[in-house]
């Protein structure tokens, strides 16, 4: 059984570690609110530039002046895998869940024969060193980043096009933690080059669309638009994660500060019973050797 000191120790540490607790909720709820509005507003843009790229993709007709982020390499035997993750720990099984879904979604690649790289965007997917240490392409520095801006992930964007552009890779697949609440983050993965056709293929994309003029021309437009889907598409991908990081925080630093008072009604419970049997032998003591004299 624990000394009366050592149990009043482990009480006070407890109790001290369910004030940082309580604290890092409050501020993981602080932050929650921005970073959902955040996500939220870049959301409608995002899908919607989606699904304008798809709808080219369907329509375009390859060749060797098509653009290689629409019309893809004509190979599909090197797959990038981006996996986007925070750069702190303490938020639940947030990471872990995007590093699952990209580690099963390589799994399922190598299966079928081909060859799986990967691109770290933060730094708790550098776990996947340890399972793939020969495969990682690009670990791109987040850290020391306040508040994620479009310009950090157009450098990512740009790095991942220019290694495309080189021949590194056909298929780009970037996954990432979707928002839905402080309780619900949904890992999710989606191809970002090329241009991947909605599900049902071509005649999804063309359903109910109008002709399309290009102006000033067809080149000029997508040079400058398939570069920025990327970026978007990396860019919602962060806004999402923020959110979903934050919400994720919170409910760990709730159980943890609920843990940490149920341990604390244990402890408190096993030092006064401890302290009874302690009063109690005292007594028996007196008492005994008072009958003996």
């Amino acid at each position: 059984m624990a000394s009366l000191k050592a149990l009043k120790i482990r009480i006070g540490s407890v109790k001290s570690t369910q004030k940082i607790t309580k604290a890092m909720k409050m501020v993981a709820a602080a932050k929650l609110r921005r970073a959902q509005e955040a996500a939220m507003a870049g959301r409608p843009y995002a899908e919607r530039l989606e699904g304008v790229m798809a709808s080219l993709a369907s329509k375009v007709t390859v060749s060797e002046s098509s653009p290689k982020l629409l019309a893809g390499t004509g190979r599909d035997d090197v797959h990038m895998i981006v996996v986007a993750t925070s750069e702190r720990g303490l938020a639940g099984a947030f990471n872990t869940n995007i590093v699952r879904a990209a580690r099963k979604k390589a799994e399922e690649l190598e299966k079928a024969g081909k060859t799986v790289k990967f691109y770290l965007a933060g730094k708790k997917g550098r776990v996947l060193k340890r399972f793939y240490p020969k495969q990682i392409a690009a670990d791109f520095e987040l850290g020391g980043i306040k508040a994620i801006g479009f310009s950090h992930a157009q450098a990512v964007a740009e790095d991942l096009i220019a290694r495309f552009d080189a021949g590194e890779f056909d298929v780009a697949h970037l996954f990432y933690a979707k928002f839905q609440s402080a309780l619900v983050q949904i890992p999710t993965g989606m191809q970002i080059i090329p241009v991947a056709l909605p599900e049902g293929g071509a005649s999804t994309a063309t359903a109910g669309g109008a002709s399309v003029e290009y102006e000033p021309d067809e080149e000029a437009i997508l040079a400058d638009l398939l570069p920025r889907n990327v970026a978007i598409q990396i860019f919602r991908a962060m806004l999402e994660n923020a959110a979903s990081e934050q919400g994720s925080r919170m409910n760990a630093m709730d159980n943890a500060t609920r843990n940490a008072g149920d341990m604390i009604n244990r402890l408190s419970i096993e030092y006064n019973r401890t302290r009874q049997a302690a009063i109690t032998t005292e007594l028996v003591e007196i008492i005994s050797g008072a009958e003996a004299l």
